[in-house]
């Protein structure tokens, strides 16, 4: 096989992104040049803050370009090596192109070990959204025994790991999530003290009293929005807010105006921090060997949600802003 598919951006999305934003396209399978590997593409890695790089505007990160490949996190197999660090057949993880095959210079990429956990743990648990529940929660939240932590997004690959962080410091965890099975799930299995379906409550506000009457200390934020806005007046003095997400928005055309914040976070002294994993670099390491051992020893878990098919990588993408993923969303390109 001398040909592969690759997934383009075609135009930006207005409002919320549709199949027409995408297009396939068939082009050759590339050749590494020295000091190069070429990876097959065996899981990709959709994340809400793709949305963002849609866009035509500054950010934190380079936005996607026009009629070029989209790219993300994904787990391959080397199976041509012009590098001294790889050989054929390993596996490697990198941010790589939404194609079936991609030619990666060997300082883009890192060696995953099947044996120590599954392939697709590295694009979630171990990986981007599991570094930051990590950073987010233990850096800017910094929980304590018998605090009320909060979580909203709690299902996602991030929140799930957040809140399981929180209670392993010891602190009641509450989470926010918009199906009775995710609410299952995260009481049931993830450990949470309670959660909140947000979907059907009849009363955010209310629900929100009633399980937390000594108010709020960390809030944990993936989502922003009316959410966030009901979380506000219970926050307690030198309430922590890490600001991880704010999905909520991200596919609102018109500007996204909520009340007036300051009040809150002057009387209650509160410390709302926006940040990104990639603050925390110098720290991966140190940071991945601990969620690895929180997960052998048995203390984390996680789900995944996982599609199959290269072709399907659009519409799992798209399905993250209805929030049909349990856990981390994958796409397995190859078995």
């Amino acid at each position: 096989m001398t040909t592969m598919e690759q997934i383009i951006l075609t135009k930006r999305p207005q409002g919320a992104p549709t199949l027409e934003n995408f297009e396939f396209r068939k082009t050759n399978i590339p050749e590494p040049s020295h000091k190069e590997v070429l990876v097959e593409t065996h899981y990709v890695s959709v994340d809400p803050y793709m949305r963002g790089r849609m866009e035509d505007t500054k950010s934190y990160v380079e936005p996607f370009k026009l009629n070029e490949v989209l790219n993300g996190g994904v787990v391959g197999k080397v199976i041509e090596s012009n590098s001294d660090l790889f050989n054929e057949g390993d596996f490697v993880i990198g941010h790589l192109g939404w194609q079936e095959y991609s030619v990666a210079k060997e300082n883009e990429l890192r060696k995953v070990d099947e044996n120590i956990a599954p392939l697709s743990s590295y694009l979630g648990v171990l990986g981007m959204p599991g570094l930051t529940a990590y950073f987010g929660m233990r850096e800017i939240g910094k929980p304590q025994k018998g605090e009320t932590v909060l979580v909203s997004g709690a299902a996602g690959a991030v929140g799930m790991i957040a809140g399981q962080i929180a209670k392993l410091q010891g602190a009641k965890v509450i989470g926010i999530a918009g199906s009775d099975k995710k609410i299952d799930y995260l009481i049931n299995k993830a450990g949470f003290d309670h959660a909140i379906n947000y979907k059907t409550t009849k009363d955010i506000n209310q629900s929100l009293l009633e399980l937390c009457p000594e108010g709020i200390d960390v809030y944990f934020d993936n989502v922003g929005g009316p959410i966030s806005e009901a979380v506000y007046p219970l926050l307690n003095t030198f309430a922590r807010i890490p600001q991880c997400g704010a999905i909520s928005s991200y596919n609102k055309q018109e500007d996204d105006i909520g009340p007036r914040i300051h009040t809150y976070l002057i009387k209650s002294r509160v410390l709302i921090q926006g940040f990104i994993v990639g603050d925390y670099a110098p720290k991966f390491q140190e940071a991945s060997q601990e969620l690895g051992r929180m997960l052998q020893d048995g203390q984390l878990i996680y789900e995944e949600t996982v599609t199959d098919g290269f072709k399907k990588i659009p519409e799992a993408f798209l399905g993250l802003f209805k929030g049909e993923n349990l856990g981390k969303q994958l796409i397995r390109v190859k078995r």
